[in-house]
């Protein structure tokens, strides 16, 4: 069975511009030191995965370097928005229309490739940000993530924030709602009022139960005990094998960086693992998920699953 890997290259400014903190404005970045490192630990695995860049990242000449290095040793790149602002879904679509271009146009300069696929931040996504990706000629979106637990990942993260009740409203759909859980968690086609269709990639999580199972939560897993990570791990490969589900594994920096490379986002989950020890992890669950299936970057995985025609079909309204 095939799978998906990905990486929402979030940078630091932008986990403290949606955590409220004082300084995001100057764009602080760990790219320099995430990028090799990454790339190393890759090459290690012998995997090629697709880099969802923030486009403002690209924009700024200090980072040329590091992300041009992702096409470079053989990496694709996808768009995760300009501004990274997990209330997208809040856009109009001449801002939207706007967001993608700029992102684009920043990302091709930096990367050498103009991205095919979008994920959106904070899984931010409403049918104009559809429509639009339609407009613009994508591949795919990869936006979904088919999960019940939003709301309490919410509820964690405003209680750790420093946020304004204006700045609570603009992120009171962060992770998204309870419902999401009732989403599809394989991959399927978005019919558009336009008539058109986009093929959409959910960040997978494990069927039936519909909990995450990507790196970040397995790493707090880990952080209790390395065989409740294996345990649920194996639950997670297991149901997606047996009811024909082809995963999309998702990868974030802090998978890779710990709090004493980055000690400004200690308040997130799992920061208290030192980056060694977090690498550990990483080969070790994506070692796993290579014995288990064709790992793919998501341009040949959306192409592959584009040549079936047993894909459901969901109406975006």
């Amino acid at each position: 069975m095939i799978a998906a890997v990905s990486l929402d290259a979030d940078n630091q400014w932008s986990y403290m511009k949606t955590h409220g903190d004082a300084g995001w404005e100057s764009f602080p970045s760990y790219l320099d030191v995430l990028v090799p490192v990454t790339c190393d630990l890759f090459d290690e695995l012998g995997l090629k995965i697709t880099w969802f860049i923030v486009g403002q990242d690209a924009a700024l000449p200090e980072n040329r370097a590091a992300l041009s290095q992702l096409v470079a040793r053989g990496h694709e790149v996808g768009n995760h928005s300009f501004k990274h602002e997990p209330w997208l879904h809040r856009y109009s679509r001449a801002e939207i229309r706007e967001e993608l271009a700029r992102a684009e146009g920043a990302i091709g300069e930096a990367c050498g490739l103009r991205p095919i696929g979008f994920r959106g931040p904070g899984f931010s996504l409403s049918t104009d940000v559809l429509e639009t990706l339609a407009d613009r000629g994508y591949t795919y979106d990869a936006s979904t993530l088919p999960t019940w637990i939003g709301p309490l990942a919410r509820a964690y993260y405003f209680r750790q924030a420093k946020l304004t009740a204006e700045q609570r409203e603009e992120r009171s759909m962060l992770f998204g709602r309870f419902s999401e859980g009732l989403q599809p968690n394989g991959p399927y086609r978005w019919q558009l009022p336009s008539g058109r269709r986009m093929l959409e990639l959910p960040v997978s999580t494990i069927p039936a139960l519909k909990t995450p199972f990507h790196l970040s939560y397995l790493i707090y897993l880990a952080q209790a005990s390395e065989r409740l990570l294996d345990t649920y791990l194996t639950v997670a490969i297991t149901a997606c094998q047996r009811l024909n589900t082809p995963p999309s594994f998702l990868l974030h920096p802090l998978d890779v960086l710990g709090g004493d490379q980055v000690p400004a986002l200690k308040f997130f989950p799992g920061m208290e693992l030192d980056g060694a020890r977090k690498r550990e992890i990483f080969l070790h669950v994506l070692g796993r998920l290579k014995a288990s299936f064709d790992l793919l970057p998501m341009n040949e995985y959306a192409r592959r699953l584009n040549e079936r025609r047993d894909l459901s079909l969901r109406v975006a309204r």
